[in-house]
């Protein structure tokens, strides 16, 4: 596209500059000419009042010599009746025929003779008859300043073409450069990158084909978007109710039949775990969320607290529920956030006994969210081999499916998740979600979250503090 406008402006310009210049070179070229003659005409004319008053031959050569042009120019007087000879002064280049004929006819002419062109002038003298002034005009006046005005004509169309060739070339690259960018955002969302975008520059043509193509990516996102929430949503859907079939399969008690019916709902625990696992590999990377997405922890961890609790008498437990209140806006989805409280009380109804307590606080703090899940029950040996199996090891008939999925929802903000001892005795799981979608590895955020953190974390110690006390209620 960019060289096919090159061309087009070339061979436009070209044309334009042929069409003038050629016409305006050949009026150069006749101005010249008429100039050149004007000129011998003005000396012809200076001679004739002095042929009008004498036929002296003497007093006529210093006439003629006193115009200054004794090799250019010459006079021709005819013979009268007193028995006069006709006198030639100056040299002779126009033929005695052409001399006679425009004395004959009384009028100039000019006619061509080697090296030039003469101007034969008629002019009536006293004794009645008719003298012709010859001026010789050479070829060089004829053509003085012609070979210098065609050049500077050249010049300034050669001028014009490479002026169009540029023109057109910043022309081209403003059209194709969007194109390439257009190409190119193409390839990279064929290739997963959803997050690249075309800015909308260039032509109108273009530019309406980039919002086309923002638009399209944004849709891609959007549905990609939807059905990793569908993902997020099957398996909080599908894991919890199977922790409440396995909690109840530890009650049949011993025998063929219950054995077979626990064997059978961990045989479904590990399908379902791997379904997941392999719709979380193949999650794509999406953008991030732009402003205004997000939830209301809250009003999410109230809801999942609601779903939970019921499960909660059956077994006994006591649990208590802080800082949800007031609504606590975070930079998380809502079916990610309810996937991953599941996930924190999902393993507390597993991996505790029946009739351990547990608590759920959440701290709103200037740039950052921290929800605390806590139990009473044994606590977490090694958090650090926890956290492993939360990144993908696997080990001790645990998936860390669940871990990974609260790790990956806490570090899409720049938060983070830590493992440690609960006021309660047991285990503790702080998930810090940053505000600001700070990066993890920023150094000021991590010292800001570690200040800030250490201030959260002891007043959720101080509000959960009633719950070791036996303040847990349903």
């Amino acid at each position: 596209m960019r060289w096919a406008l090159v061309k087009v402006c070339v061979a436009v310009t070209t044309m334009v500059v042929v069409a003038f210049a050629v016409p305006l070179g050949l009026v150069v070229k006749e101005l010249a000419r008429d100039r050149a003659f004007s000129d011998a005409e003005r000396e012809a004319a200076a001679i004739a009042p002095a042929l009008s008053i004498t036929n002296d031959r003497e007093q006529l050569e210093r006439v003629v010599a006193s115009a200054g042009a004794d090799d250019g120019l010459a006079v021709h007087l005819p013979a009268d009746g007193d028995g006069a000879a006709a006198i030639d002064l100056g040299r002779q280049r126009a033929s005695g025929a052409d001399i006679a004929t425009v004395r004959k006819l009384g009028r100039a002419s000019t006619t061509e003779v080697p090296g030039g062109s003469t101007l034969l002038q008629p002019t009536a003298i006293g004794s009645g008859g008719i003298a012709v002034v010859e001026v010789y005009v050479p070829e060089s006046e004829v053509s003085h300043g012609v070979a210098m005005a065609w050049a500077v004509l050249a010049g300034v169309g050669a001028a014009l073409i490479v002026g169009s060739v540029a023109v057109a070339d910043r022309l081209g690259v403003r059209m194709v450069r969007p194109a390439r960018r257009l190409v190119e955002s193409a390839h990279e969302l064929g290739e997963g990158q959803l997050g690249v975008r075309v800015p909308e520059e260039g032509p109108k043509e273009l530019r309406l084909a980039a919002v086309a193509f923002n638009a399209m990516a944004d849709q891609v996102v959007q549905l990609l978007a939807n059905e990793r929430e569908l993902a997020a949503d099957l398996s909080h859907r599908l894991r919890t109710p199977l922790t409440v079939l396995r909690l109840n399969t530890a009650s049949l008690g011993d025998g063929p039949a219950a054995e077979q019916t626990r064997a059978a709902v961990e045989q479904l625990e590990r399908e379902v775990d791997t379904i997941i696992r392999t719709a979380r590999e193949a999650k794509p990377q999406t953008a991030a969320a732009g402003p205004g997405a997000g939830c209301d922890a809250a009003e999410v961890v109230r809801e999942r607290m609601a779903f939970w609790s019921a499960l909660a008498e059956d077994e006994g437990r006591t649990w208590r529920l802080a800082g949800v209140e007031r609504p606590v806006r975070i930079p998380v989805a809502r079916a990610d956030l309810a996937a991953a409280l599941d996930v924190l009380l999902g393993n507390v109804f597993r991996h505790t006994a029946q009739g351990t307590a547990f608590a759920v606080d959440v701290h709103n703090g200037e740039d950052a969210v921290i929800v605390l899940v806590s139990d009473a029950g044994p606590g977490i040996a090694d958090p650090g081999a926890a956290m492993a199996r939360g990144r993908g090891s696997g080990s001790d008939g645990s998936t860390g499916l669940g871990l990974d999925i609260v790790r990956r929802l806490a570090e899409s903000t720049g938060g983070d998740v830590r493992l440690g001892p609960s006021v309660l005795g047991g285990a503790e799981v702080r998930v810090w979600i940053q505000l600001d979608g700070g990066a993890a590895g920023d150094g000021r955020a991590s010292a800001r979250r570690g200040h800030r953190g250490a201030s959260i974390r002891r007043r959720g110690r101080i509000g959960t503090a009633s719950v070791r006390a036996g303040d847990l209620g349903g």
